[in-house]
């Protein structure tokens, strides 16, 4: 993504649809287009200047076009890109390209799922691995349990800073009204919780929930002219590592390694300039790793460093101040709300889980099982 310039576009409008469990006979489609028009209503912009839709669900094979006739849009450029929970992020990064080239003026990502009602094996159905099924695994759980168990092995990471991932995103979703879980965690009450793939017990795990959310992006200029500020998009980076957990090359490496570096060498920026990371959590491990690989601390100290409060609220970083998806909400592929947090949170709109003096936000996509990493970076007008 060389040719991308540096805050060329903005992100204009952000929204979810409703979250939690949503009412019977509602599908993906009513979910992203739900969030689509809040997310036009908060940028200002009207249906009918929508020309690009970005858009991935499992629920949906083929997203944008189910999406482009939902809305009774003909779209100039589209992208139907599906790399699990992280496509989102490489959505942005590909509209992005698609606005500089003049593809497309005012570009829609979307997501919806409907995974709690329909329950998560119907939203997403398994595919038969030669080198992996006869084990009968239960995925993606035993997937990312490996890795955890491999980075406890490798590092001497305890089970209990797997756990204060877990307290840190409570606390923070405790301060955000639209999170699921409402009541407070312990570190006890996360090692006691019911089992369910070593080390990972069921606090260890992400939500299962219906939700979705919707982003509006368009030149840096136009956003100039909307109803909210312009959260400008400094930098981006994508990588692919695997597809299937037993071809990850290292267990305790995710390619955040790869697409954290470019999307700071586009934005100009290092990891100290960051005042508030948004991580894909889909089980406590992926925070401790992608802390690692973006460079907020060196590899094996993920645990260290999450441990204390360190990235709860008042910390010494704020990480998924949402609550996450172990907290929040976590609708089958949750990139979309991690980005939505950040351009919330550059925009100083979070009152009581604010991060002080938020002018450079990170969000980070992790999809499949550590497969797919792509890193979004985030800025105010303070940034140009």
């Amino acid at each position: 993504m060389s040719g991308l310039q540096r805050a060329s576009v903005a992100v204009a409008g952000v929204a979810e649809s409703d979250l939690g469990q949503v009412a019977p006979n509602t599908s993906p489609i009513d979910l992203m287009a739900q969030a689509t028009m809040r997310a036009l209503d908060d940028c200002g912009l009207k249906l009918s200047e929508v020309d690009g839709i970005f858009s991935a669900a499992t629920q949906a094979r083929i997203a944008p076009m189910a999406l482009a006739e939902y809305l009774r849009i003909k779209p100039k450029c589209f992208d139907g890109t599906m790399i699990g929970g992280s496509s989102f992020m490489s959505h942005v990064a590909h509209a992005q390209a698609a606005l500089q080239l003049g593809l497309c003026e005012v570009a829609l990502i979307a997501y919806g799922s409907t995974q709690r009602s329909v329950s998560r094996a119907a939203a997403s159905p398994r595919e038969f691995n030669p080198y992996e099924t006869p084990y009968r695994p239960f995925l993606p759980t035993s997937a990312y349990a490996l890795a955890a168990s491999r980075h406890m092995h490798q590092y001497g990471t305890t089970r209990e800073q797997l756990a204060e991932v877990a307290v840190a995103a409570r606390k923070w979703a405790l301060m955000n009204p639209k999170a699921w879980e409402k009541e407070p965690l312990t570190i006890e009450q996360v090692l006691n919780a019911r089992m369910v793939s070593y080390p990972f017990t069921v606090r260890d795990c992400c939500l299962v929930l219906d939700g979705g959310g919707a982003m509006i992006l368009t030149s840096a200029a136009r956003a100039k002219t909307l109803k909210k500020k312009p959260v400008y998009v400094l930098g981006v980076g994508e990588a692919l590592g695997h597809a299937t957990i037993s071809n990850m090359p290292d267990l305790t490496v995710t390619a955040a390694a790869e697409s954290g570096p470019k999307a700071f060498k586009m934005a100009g920026l290092k990891p100290s300039d960051v005042n508030m990371v948004s991580l894909y959590d889909a089980f406590t491990i992926t925070p401790i790793l992608f802390l690692e690989d973006l460079g907020f601390c060196p590899k094996g100290e993920g645990g260290r460093f999450v441990s204390g409060g360190a990235i709860a609220p008042g910390g010494k970083l704020a990480v998924n101040t949402s609550g996450g998806g172990l907290s929040y909400c976590h609708p089958g592929m949750y990139g979309l709300l991690v980005m939505i947090e950040a351009v919330r949170q550059v925009r100083g709109e979070c009152g009581q889980r604010q991060a002080k003096d938020c002018n450079i936000a990170l969000a980070h996509g992790n999809g499949g099982v550590l497969s797919s990493q792509c890193t979004v970076i985030f800025g105010s007008d303070a940034t140009l």
